[in-house]
């Protein structure tokens, strides 16, 4: 199973609608996914163990694992391409 970190500001509203999103998504492509959400200012003590990280905002350099860009979900520009670009590193 992977594991999939959600990460916002406050770790409550936006990362709440991009978890859906993506638990959904995952779900259509068969792919099983442990999502969790947390706000950024913790990803510095809850990163690891975690296969991927989208997050809606900056994330610190010193995050080893993968990081893929959320904004799309907030703006609705690009959020199919950004959909696929998770499915893709969780499939490699």
């Amino acid at each position: 199973m992977k594991k999939v970190l959600i990460a916002c500001g406050t770790g409550i509203a936006t990362s709440t609608v991009v978890a859906d999103k993506v638990k959904k998504h995952l779900q259509a492509n068969g792919i099983e996914a442990k999502v969790d959400q947390t706000k950024v200012a913790e990803l510095h003590r809850g990163a690891k163990g975690y296969d991927l990280i989208v997050a809606t905002t900056n994330v610190p350099k010193t995050v080893e694992c993968p990081v893929v860009n959320g904004l799309p979900f907030l703006t609705g520009v690009g959020v199919d391409k950004v959909l696929d670009e998770i499915v893709q590193h969780l499939k490699d």
